[in-house]
């Protein structure tokens, strides 16, 4: 086999010098300002601040981290009257969306539809959900009836969690067994729309408990040929003592979905719906079984030591194009760490550390593709977070991560070939609370992802596998939490070099089947800002509106000053909330989405694809133990494009899906 790197010889000893400089200054840190405590039971944590996961790595407050993070209760959820996940996240910490008629891609800070998936870290409970190679994580394999809150980090999570952490990270924390009942739901809609979903949860003893969940939903979806059939089960089992906490947990998902194909602008004309004649057969059948176990001591009043491990295996059987296919993939986790939280008079110091270490496996036996891919990644990080006086904080923070393929192509690269990269990243900000009201914060924090194995497998000519995408984010923000009052203000920027993508002009690659090829753009640069406001008007009443805007455009290359395709230069959500009594409430809300030109077209030479409004309607009963709401997307029905392609051939488009009506009802027990 062939063997390349991309490892420059310096890399290790910095980032060796970076880990061992702030382990360093954090542990005469905590000496020196434990000395001066004076209560040691002190907390400088307002009482009203929200307890959050910090996107799994540790436990803090949204105020307390400088960074910008937004939280999703299941109180917000419920209020929403949402049956999807894909509903909940629309228009929230300025997500944009792509949907190809087979399950959304979640684009955060500026990144096109086909990239979205590689540069926005999906977790659940901290597990990675993304896949190692192109394919979208399944977001819909997480019911909502698991969900309890969704944590959004808008931003580059690079130390904390290394590659694909670019735009920003999305952690579904799912239920835990604390309580003893559980829920029944049914609910039924258009397009012949049905779902039930159920789970249960208890005390086998004292230290043991348990939670189930199973959920089914199949309809015919909005275009011809688009139907689905999805189906999940989940168990999981939990120890806890004061010092100790064990858990054990296996699901399975289904997902056996027709694919309707892209349309042309004349078909779109013609009847929305249809599908593409030459995808009349086309489907998508993906079986994915998990398997997360984990376990958290307890050493003392500062320090505790935990690990997770965690096992997917996905087959997915396909016919696309008329061709049929498989694809499986196979993903190893290990994640020790060592979090400390040491209370001092100027605040609480916290260190994380730890090692993550994973081996991903893909199989391609395609039409056209046969190709196998094995890829491990090592690395280590540490993140401190390190208070000056009471008000103020800073971070700081350093990863090093290395990945090692072991790649066979069957016409790129049928001998077989070996790829080692490598790549680091580095965090500081400052934290300052002059209130319990205030916050500002000041971020720098380096990101990267490594190419993955479609990717490297199909490059141009002369070209032996693709560098690592690296970047670097500033952020500077302010939050105001009076009373009845949130406002969040941020502004960003965003430089990547060697940005991975597909690009259809490149020289394509010896045997491969379609023009173009992925390669290291050409540098791009992202300028955003955000405003977020909630306001509880009354007991009864809350409304709030955000509003986001992106400069995206490359700045270097054939395209130097053209934007991003895809990436909407101006989003906007809107909602409003009232309890009419005890029994009825209202919600609406109301996405906005800018022009912007469609995915892939680099140049800017069409037209950008035009602006839409979404309205969505939820109208909640409650009464004692039953819930039902009643939720219209799309109220106006509004036609949109929700995904699509350029290409000198003909654009391909995939229209987002009209007015659909969902009645629900649940019981809890």
């Amino acid at each position: 086999m062939g063997t390349f790197s991309f490892n420059e010889s310096n890399k290790l000893s910095k980032i060796a010098i970076l880990v061992s400089s702030v382990l360093t200054l954090s542990v005469v840190s905590s000496h020196v300002m434990a000395a001066e405590v004076a209560n040691t039971g002190a907390s400088q944590v307002n009482s009203v601040d929200e307890v959050i996961t910090v996107i799994g790595r540790s436990v803090n407050t949204p105020l307390n981290i400088a960074a910008n993070v937004n939280i999703i209760d299941s109180a917000q959820i419920e209020m929403s009257g949402a049956t999807t996940l894909t509903q909940v996240l629309r228009g929230q910490s300025g997500i944009q969306i792509s949907d190809s008629n087979s399950g959304a891609v979640f684009s955060m800070r500026g990144f096109s539809a086909s990239q979205a998936a590689n540069n926005t870290l999906i977790l659940v409970d901290g597990r990675r959900l993304n896949n190692i190679d192109i394919a979208a994580p399944s977001i819909n394999a997480i019911p909502l009836n698991q969900i309890e809150r969704v944590e959004i980090l808008s931003g580059s999570a690079g130390v904390l969690y290394g590659d694909q952490a670019v735009g920003g990270v999305i952690n579904i924390i799912t239920k835990a067994p604390t309580g003893t009942g559980g829920s029944i739901q049914l609910s039924g809609g258009s397009f012949n729309t049905y779902e039930g979903k159920a789970d249960v949860s208890g005390a086998i003893n004292d230290t043991w408990r348990y939670y189930a969940a199973a959920s089914y939903n199949q309809g015919d979806n909005y275009r011809d040929h688009n139907a689905n059939k999805t189906s999940s089960v989940l168990a999981r089992l939990q120890y806890q003592t004061d010092s100790d906490n064990f858990f054990i947990e296996t699901s399975y998902y289904d997902n056996d979905r027709e694919m309707a194909g892209s349309l042309s602008e004349d078909q779109i004309k013609e009847d929305p719906t249809q599908a593409n004649p030459s995808n009349s057969d086309d489907y998508q059948h993906e079986m994915t079984t998990a398997i997360r176990s984990g376990y958290q001591h307890q050493l003392n009043d500062a320090w505790s030591l935990g690990a997770d491990i965690n096992y997917t295996d996905s087959k997915v059987n396909s016919i696309s194009w008329g061709k049929p296919g498989t694809n499986k993939r196979s993903f190893l986790e290990f994640t020790p760490k060592a979090v400390a939280n040491i209370a001092t008079e100027k605040g609480d110091l916290s260190i994380v550390t730890g090692i993550d270490l994973s081996r991903g496996e893909s199989e391609f036996d395609l039409a056209f593709t046969q190709r196998s891919n094995v890829q491990k990644v090592a690395s280590a990080y540490v993140q401190a977070s390190v208070p000056l006086t009471q008000s103020l904080s800073y971070v700081v923070g350093g990863r090093y991560s290395e990945a090692k393929d072991d790649l066979v192509d069957g016409s790129v690269y049928p001998e077989g070939i070996e790829l080692d990269q490598d790549a680091h990243a580095f965090e500081l900000g400052l934290n300052y609370r002059p209130t319990a009201t205030h916050r500002l914060y000041v971020r720098v924090d380096d990101n990267f992802r490594f190419a993955k194995v479609d990717e490297q497998a199909y490059t141009s000519p002369g070209v032996v596998g693709l560098n690592p995408q690296t970047g670097r984010s500033y952020e500077a923000g302010w939050d105001w939490t009076p009373k009845s009052h949130t406002l969040r203000l941020s502004a960003y920027r965003l430089d990547l070099e060697d940005e991975i993508v597909f690009d259809s002009s490149a020289e394509t690659p010896i045997g491969g089947g379609f023009p173009g090829a992925n390669v290291n753009a050409d540098a791009s640069r992202r300028y955003g800002v955000s405003a977020d406001w909630d306001w509880q008007l009354t007991d009864k009443v809350q409304l709030g509106a955000e509003y986001n805007y992106i400069d995206a455009e490359f700045t270097a290359g054939v395209n130097e000053g053209k934007q991003l395709s895809w990436v909407a230069e101006h989003t906007g959500r809107g909602y409003f909330s009232i309890d009419a009594n005890q029994n009825w409430q209202v919600f609406t809300e109301v996405v906005y989405t800018g022009e912007r030109f469609i995915e892939g077209d680099n140049g800017n030479v069409d037209p950008k694809l035009d602006a839409y409004w979404l309205t969505n309607l939820a109208i909640n009963y409650t009464k004692d133990a039953w819930l039902a709401s009643f939720r219209v997307d799309n109220l106006f029905d509004e036609e949109y494009v929700s995904s699509g392609y350029y290409s000198s051939w003909g654009n391909g488009y995939y229209v987002g899906t009209g007015r659909a009506l969902r009645l629900t009802g649940s019981y809890r027990f």
